[in-house]
C-alpha cells in the first residue's frame, strides 16, 4: 500500500541535504550568501537542484514579478580583426587572413537606420581590436550614429575596447569614458569579463584585460552616469568557487555604484573555440551541461538578490527550450532580437542570428509569464497580455526574409568588406603595410608611422 503521507511535498523537501536547506533558507530570508555557500550550490543535483530553482524563482518573483522582458535591438560587430588571440574566441582574425572583414562607417549607419525603421531602440556595438586603430574611431562611430539617429540607444564597447581606445588615444580610462559619453554612448556591455580571476584568465586568454582594469572601466562608467551590464562566461576550466567569487565581485560593485542593469550568464560555445580544437588548455570541458546552465542562472539570482534585479538568459547560447526553463530558475529577461549575431555563431552556435519579437513573446507565454518590450535600461515600453491577439510587427514581417540582413558566413567572404592589405613605399623609402582602408578609415603598421588620422577626414578613399 502506498504511504501517501510520505509522498507529500513537505516530506519531499524535508529530504534535502541539511546544508543546502540552510543556504536556501538564508537566501529566502534575504541574507547575502557567501562565496562558499554559492560554490556549494553549484554542486547540487536532483531534489536539491529543484529546490534551488524554486528558491531562485521565488526571489525572481519578489524582485520583478511575473513580467519577462526583451529588447528590440541589432548587433553590429564591425570587424573581426583583432590583436588578441583569446583561446575561447573563434570570431577574431588576423589582419592578413582571408576572412578578415571591416564594416565602413556608412555601413554601420545604414544597419542602424534599417534596425530603427524596423522598431529597434538599441544598437549593440562590439568588435575586435584592429591593429594601429585611431583612438577616435569609437567616438566617430557614436557621433555618426547619433547624427543620423539621435534617439537610438548606443550600447557599445566592452571594457577591453574602452581600455584599447584609451591606450590608442594616450589618455586615461576615465578620460576616455568621458569622451565616449560626450560622443553619444548610452551604456556599456559588461563583456570581456569571462571569469574575474586573473590566474584563470592567463590560462584561457593571455593578455586579456586584468580584473583590476575591468573593474576600473565598469566603476568609472557608473561614476559618469553610464550604466553597464555584467556577464560571466562559464563551462570551460573554472570551478564553482571561482564562479561564486565572480558573482560576489559583481555584487560588491553594484552595492558601491548601483550602475549594473542586468547579469547575463554566457556558457562557452566550444565547437570552434581555438583552445578546444587545439587542446592547448588542460582540463578544458566542452561547454556547460544543461544542468549547469540552469544552476548558474539560479545561483546568480540568489547571490545577486536584491542588488542586480535582472537576470538574462541568452537564447543564442542556450536555444529556446533551455531558455524557457531558465525562466523558472531565476531568469526574467530574454535579451534582444539581435538581427545579426556573429560572435557565438562563429564559435559554432546553431540557434540563429535573429529571433523576432513575436517569437520571443511566444516563448514567454509558453512559460506562463507576461511578455514586455523594454528599453536597454529596463524601462517598460509595452506589456502584452493576450496571446490570441498578439500583434505582428515590422521586424516579424522582415524576419520572414532573413536573407535581407545577410549572415556572418556571407560577410567574411564578401570582397566589398574585406580588410585590405597592400604594401606600398612610405616616405624615406621605408616599406609600410597598410592593413586597412575601408570606408575611408586607414590602418597602418610599420616603422616611424604617425597615428592614422580620423576616418571622417578621408571620405574620398576608394574601396579596393
Amino acid at each position: 500500500m502506498v504511504d501517501r503521507e510520505a509522498g507529500t511535498a513537505e516530506r519531499l523537501l524535508g529530504r534535502l541535504d541539511a546544508g543546502v536547506a540552510r543556504t536556501l533558507d538564508r537566501a529566502l530570508d534575504e541574507r547575502e550568501l557567501g562565496g562558499e555557500e554559492g560554490a556549494a550550490l553549484f554542486e547540487v543535483h536532483g531534489t536539491e537542484l529543484l529546490a534551488l530553482c524554486l528558491a531562485a524563482d521565488e526571489l525572481r518573483r519578489r524582485a520583478v514579478g511575473e513580467v519577462v522582458t526583451y529588447v528590440v535591438n541589432r548587433n553590429i560587430n564591425f570587424t573581426n580583426v583583432c590583436t588578441k588571440r583569446c583561446g575561447f574566441c573563434a570570431f577574431s582574425r588576423g589582419h592578413l587572413e582571408e576572412e578578415a572583414y571591416f564594416l565602413p562607417l556608412e555601413e554601420l549607419v545604414r544597419r542602424a537606420r534599417e534596425a530603427w525603421e524596423l522598431g529597434a531602440t538599441e544598437v549593440c556595438i562590439q568588435a575586435g581590436l584592429p591593429p594601429r586603430m585611431d583612438g577616435s574611431f569609437y567616438l566617430d562611430i557614436c557621433r555618426a550614429l547619433k547624427a543620423e539617429l539621435p534617439e537610438m540607444h548606443i550600447h557599445g564597447f566592452s571594457p577591453e575596447e574602452v581600455r584599447y581606445g584609451a591606450s590608442r588615444s594616450r589618455c586615461s580610462i576615465e578620460d576616455y569614458l568621458a569622451r565616449l559619453k560626450e560622443a553619444g554612448v548610452d551604456s556599456l556591455p559588461g563583456t570581456s569579463a569571462e571569469i574575474l580571476d586573473d590566474e584563470l584568465r592567463r590560462r584561457i586568454a593571455p593578455g586579456r584585460i586584468s580584473v583590476a582594469d575591468w573593474r576600473r572601466v565598469i566603476v568609472g562608467a557608473h561614476r559618469l552616469g553610464i550604466p553597464t551590464t555584467s556577464t560571466m562566461m562559464y563551462g570551460h576550466v573554472e570551478t564553482g568557487r571561482q564562479r561564486a567569487a565572480h558573482l560576489a565581485l559583481l555584487r560588491e560593485i553594484q552595492k558601491e555604484t548601483g550602475g549594473i542593469t542586468e547579469f547575463v550568464p554566457l556558457s562557452l560555445v566550444h565547437g570552434e573555440a581555438p583552445m578546444y580544437r587545439t587542446h592547448t588548455v588542460p582540463g578544458l570541458r566542452p561547454g556547460a551541461t544543461g544542468e549547469e546552465v540552469v544552476k548558474v542562472h539560479a545561483v546568480a539570482r540568489l547571490m545577486l538578490y536584491p542588488y542586480i534585479r535582472n537576470v538574462q538568459v541568452s537564447w543564442v547560447k542556450e536555444g529556446s527550450k533551455l531558455a524557457e526553463w531558465c525562466l523558472s530558475a531565476g531568469a526574467n529577461d530574454l535579451g534582444g532580437t539581435l538581427i545579426n549575431e556573429s560572435i557565438s555563431t562563429s564559435a559554432g552556435a546553431t540557434n540563429g542570428q535573429l529571433v523576432p519579437p513575436r517569437e520571443l513573446r511566444r516563448w514567454i507565454y509558453d512559460a506562463g509569464r507576461v511578455p514586455a518590450e523594454r528599453t536597454t535600461t529596463y524601462g517598460i515600453r509595452r506589456v502584452f497580455s493576450d496571446p490570441a491577439n498578439d500583434p505582428l510587427e515590422p521586424l516579424d514581417e522582415a524576419a520572414e526574409h532573413p536573407e535581407r540582413f545577410g549572415s556572418y558566413f556571407e560577410l567574411i567572404h564578401m570582397d566589398r568588406f574585406r580588410f585590405q592589405d597592400t604594401y606600398r613605399p612610405a616616405d624615406g623609402g621605408r616599406d609600410r603595410l597598410e592593413v586597412g582602408r575601408v570606408g575611408g578609415w586607414r590602418l597602418e603598421v610599420g616603422s616611424n608611422l604617425q597615428p592614422p588620422t580620423s576616418n571622417l577626414e578621408h571620405r574620398s578613399v576608394a574601396r579596393g
